[in-house]
């Protein structure tokens, strides 16, 4: 008779979370070196391929780096909270986050609102020191203490797992990825060829042209492949910080509540856009909205992510609200 699977616990789903990410990053990493080498190879560059790969993902990782959360506030039109005097609408935002600092050991992060009635949240940021969260006015007034504290944990774990940083490498080589096949198909329709030990450019023979061909069909799929592991290694993460934020507040149902709140909410959050979508704890961009079209899905699906918290919400002797419970019952 097989054993009955292990229950959930927190860092069960906690090693699963970032040892699959950890995966999916490198699967990123083996993309681009790929694509460099190919290119390499077909143009007559070798290794050197490689090295411009690496190069223009290191330029483009020092710039996000130092100014990568600071486009993202400015695009998204936050404002900074005085944390020393803090008006009386954002006086209990300033204590939750306080709170959900001191129960993870993180240092305090900058807090910002977004002057939008769509209720939703995001943190940025290159490390716990230099961290910034981020929520709408929509979510201010659409939740209650519970469900904010929920949302609050949720970020803050964002920020405690380096998640914030770790988006920010994806994201990176993701974009390098873009960049280095966009070139290489403008350099291939403008004429561009193999070169030889001279440095001239030359027809290929069979061998030279079976090269290019590879390089060319990877330029073409690199970035989709690529997009599509940004996008796993999103929904990863989100996963992650719904667990860490569980073992701030020892409340599932509070988070639980928060993201069927965000989800239902019909408002649409104007802001927010395809490069900002994945930060946001619930997709901001709706199924109806024209900037939804052709997307793939940035979040793990909110009846998965309840469906954790419930189990996780047994360890604690609490239930879901009736219409919560991923079986829909209400006793």
């Amino acid at each position: 008779m097989s054993a009955a699977p292990a229950p959930t616990t927190f860092y069960r789903e906690i090693d699963r979370n970032r040892r699959q990410s950890w995966v999916l990053v490198a699967a990123v990493i083996v993309v681009l070196g790929l694509l460099g080498g190919a290119i390499g190879a077909a143009t007559g560059y070798g290794w050197w391929g490689v090295a411009i790969a690496v190069a223009v993902a290191m330029a483009m990782s020092v710039g996000s780096y130092f100014a990568g959360d600071a486009l993202v506030l400015a695009s998204s039109g936050a404002r900074q909270v005085d944390l020393a005097n803090p008006a009386d609408e954002y006086r209990q935002l300033v204590n939750v986050v306080t709170e959900m600092s001191l129960a993870g050991g993180i240092p305090m992060p900058r807090v910002y609102v977004i002057d939008d009635t769509a209720p939703n949240a995001f943190a940025t940021g290159r490390d716990p020191q230099h961290a910034s969260v981020a929520v709408t006015k929509g979510l201010l007034e659409k939740l209650d203490r519970e469900q904010l504290q929920g949302v609050l944990a949720h970020e803050m774990s964002h920020i405690g797992n380096y998640d914030i940083r770790f988006t920010l490498l994806v994201g990176v080589l993701v974009g390098s990825i873009a960049l280095i096949s966009d070139w290489f198909l403008r350099f291939t329709f403008w004429g561009g060829g193999r070169r030889n030990n001279g440095g001239d450019r030359q027809g290929g023979g069979g061998a030279a042209a079976i090269l290019f061909i590879i390089a060319l069909v990877l330029a073409i799929l690199a970035p989709l492949i690529s997009r599509m592991i940004q996008l796993a290694v999103s929904r990863r993460r989100e996963a992650l910080a719904d667990v860490s934020g569980v073992e701030l507040t020892r409340n599932p149902v509070g988070l639980a509540r928060a993201l069927r709140t965000i989800a239902d909410d019909p408002e649409v959050l104007e802001v927010a856009n395809r490069a900002t979508q994945h930060l946001y704890i619930v997709n901001p961009i709706k199924s109806f909205e024209e900037r939804a079209k052709s997307m793939w899905d940035t979040h793990p699906p909110i009846a998965e992510r309840i469906r954790v918290l419930a189990a996780l919400a047994g360890q604690y002797g609490q239930e879901l609200p009736g219409e919560l419970r991923p079986d829909g019952s209400v006793g």
